[in-house]
């Protein structure tokens, strides 16, 4: 199994074919082989989640059987070759999975992986649907644990990603080491306050967490490498 986080920029003048790819690229990410699950994707500004989207920046979440088929997509498809042509620019990242807990629309996309012994760069994706009665108590937390993530010891970049405004919201980050990861989910007191909100107040419908090893990655996003030439 191969994950990939594509990330794409279009330029202003280009947003409303930016807003007609959400629709029409379904129809060929539904027909397209060796993908097993996929999730057209808004952006954020702030790298975490984010009230306000960024139009000119979107994204696509897939599955694939194998890096082969992911090659293929990349080489040959219509969504690939949009990106090309009307994109400013895009960074892609692929990865496997090395833990997954949860589920994303019923379904765990990432299999039930527990890899324990892994000790190099991490990618963490946390996703969730956001009850609509605790919409008010999430987001008034969501700037202090942001803040907190930045400073984090470890921590490399982030991308703030949603299936859908204010209550379908996801981030995806880049971390040095795993030990690096706990330490500022549980070591941080504030963030471990917040964990602990999470269940207390019932915020969630629905969320999944999961954990990558990082395989290759390419492109750019704002004329640089999101990893700043990190040794991958």
């Amino acid at each position: 199994m191969i994950v990939s986080l594509t990330i794409i920029r279009y330029s202003k003048w280009f947003i409303p074919l930016a807003l007609m790819a959400m629709a029409l690229h379904r129809l060929f990410m539904w027909l397209q082989k060796g993908c097993t699950f996929w999730k057209l994707l808004g952006s954020g500004h702030n790298g975490t989640f984010d009230l306000q989207p960024d139009w000119q920046q979107w994204g696509l979440l897939a599955v694939w059987e194998n890096r082969e088929a992911f090659d293929k997509f990349y080489a040959n498809s219509f969504v690939a070759w949009w990106w090309k042509i009307l994109a400013n620019e895009s960074w892609t990242i692929l990865c496997q999975p090395l833990q997954s807990h949860g589920k994303w629309d019923g379904k765990q996309p990432f299999g039930n992986p527990d890899i324990q012994n892994y000790t190099g760069p991490v990618a963490v994706l946390t996703r969730a649907t956001i009850r609509i009665s605790k919409l008010k108590n999430f987001w008034s937390n969501v700037d202090e644990v942001a803040n907190l993530m930045t400073d984090a010891k470890g921590f490399i970049t982030s991308f703030g990603i949603g299936e859908a405004p204010v209550y379908r919201q996801s981030t995806f980050s880049i971390w040095e080491s795993i030990d690096d990861v706990k330490a500022f989910a549980y070591q941080s007191r504030e963030h471990a306050e917040v964990i602990k909100k999470t269940r207390s107040e019932n915020w969630y419908s629905e969320e999944l967490f999961a954990r990558f090893r990082l395989i290759d990655s390419f492109g750019t996003i704002k004329g640089k490498d999101p990893l700043n030439n990190f040794n991958k």
